[in-house]
């Protein structure tokens, strides 16, 4: 099966949340020695990306979103360990994220951790319902660039607010940029709460980090 043929497959895969064809392409991938890298932004992210547009058109439900992000994990974590190394250049920073305290939804944070490192970034992922004091202690720890913060829920978004509040009294708001992201989440939101900024998909996620430290 050519490459092509490949990404199409991957796309309709995370697309329709058909986790055993996701699976077998990603084993087509490693066995053909094709890049992962090529399958991972031109197939499986793509199909993420279309996903996102059928959920905001309506025609997706959240559940359907949730179990499309599943299917593409799987097949990411799969070819993660098969990127060729010199495909993978040296650190361009270092990230802390995870989703705020009280929220229990990872899926899509998980998603961004996987794609940041994927692009060459090193990712600390803390996981779910983090508390602020995890948040601080580890930017501090690891002296990271960039700090996301993920909520699904709108009771959960003023823990991004809290977040912002809690780096500026620890002192080091203005060393680490402050992203934040998840269903809940708006522009007006980052804006309003201080954050640096806000990313609806994947993509777009990765595309702000890199430029925070170009």
């Amino acid at each position: 099966m050519s490459k092509e043929d490949l990404i199409m497959k991957a796309i309709k895969s995370v697309v329709d949340g058909d986790e055993n064809t996701a699976m077998e392409v990603a084993n087509s991938v490693i066995a053909e020695g094709i890049n992962p890298l090529e399958i991972i932004n031109e197939g499986f992210g793509q199909g993420m990306i279309k996903v996102g547009d059928l959920f905001a058109n309506e025609e997706y439900s959240l559940p359907e979103v949730l179990f499309s992000a599943d299917t593409m994990q799987k097949a990411i974590d799969l070819l993660t360990e098969h990127i060729p190394r010199e495909a993978v250049k040296e650190t361009l920073g270092t990230v802390v994220i995870g989703t705020v305290l009280g929220d229990i939804h990872d899926i899509g944070k998980n998603i961004v951790a996987t794609m940041l490192e994927v692009y060459g970034f090193t990712v600390h992922d803390l996981g779910r319902d983090v508390p602020i004091e995890n948040f601080i202690k580890k930017t501090k720890e690891v002296n990271a660039d960039i700090v996301a913060a993920s909520a699904l829920m709108t009771t959960t978004m003023v823990s991004q607010k809290h977040l912002h509040e809690a780096l500026q009294k620890a002192g080091i708001r203005e060393k680490v940029k402050l992203m934040v992201g998840g269903a809940a989440v708006t522009q007006e939101w980052a804006e309003q709460i201080g954050a640096d900024g806000y990313a609806e998909e994947v993509t777009k996620a990765v595309e702000i980090a890199k430029e925070y430290v170009s």
